[in-house]
């Protein structure tokens, strides 16, 4: 299962070796796969090099994807850098995020992050905060902040970010054009 989600993961970033955004899900799903491993005693080095690697990858690309959140398949991370994902949020398959974006909690003392949907599109500089659910085929506009609910296949722009219903694409309904 865990090769499947690379596989995905490096196809959805063109096959690229260099792209940092695979990299920090290489280290992310490495770290999920530990938790596989059983009994607790034998999993400690393998926790070890996770939080080496999680460390290396966070100040290279400046991503911090820990492998508590819950991520689908075919994840594309693009343009990295002060990429900032609490390990409470939950993304579902084909999402695409960009630079500058958090996705976390509103308030320390509730540890509840967004759940977002399949094949949503996050641009540059989004926030995305508090136990909010955004819905399948969103949008979410450069440095949007989304504080409330997006249903399916709505534009989220703005400060704080309106909900506006998408316009029918002539091209693939399953993956929203950015």
């Amino acid at each position: 299962m865990a090769f499947d989600n690379i596989r995905a993961d490096f196809a959805a970033h063109g096959h690229k070796l260099g792209a940092q955004g695979f990299w920090a899900l290489l280290v992310y799903r490495y770290g999920r796969w530990r938790y596989t491993v059983k009994p607790a005693w034998l999993r400690k080095p393998f926790s070890l090099l996770y939080h080496l690697l999680y460390k290396l990858v966070q100040v290279l690309t400046g991503i911090e994807l820990p492998c508590e959140a819950q991520i689908g398949r075919g994840f594309v991370i693009d343009h990295f850098g002060g990429i900032i994902i609490s390990g409470y949020a939950r993304f579902g398959d084909h999402c695409r995020i960009r630079n500058g974006v958090v996705v976390g909690l509103s308030r320390t003392d509730q540890p509840f992050a967004p759940i977002i949907g399949d094949h949503c599109d996050i641009g540059a500089g989004a926030k995305i905060l508090g136990p909010i659910r955004v819905g399948n085929h969103v949008r979410i506009g450069a440095n949007a902040v989304v504080i409330a609910d997006v249903p399916d296949h709505h534009i989220a722009v703005g400060v704080p970010a309106r909900n506006k219903p998408a316009r029918p694409s002539s091209n693939n309904a399953e993956d929203p054009a950015p």
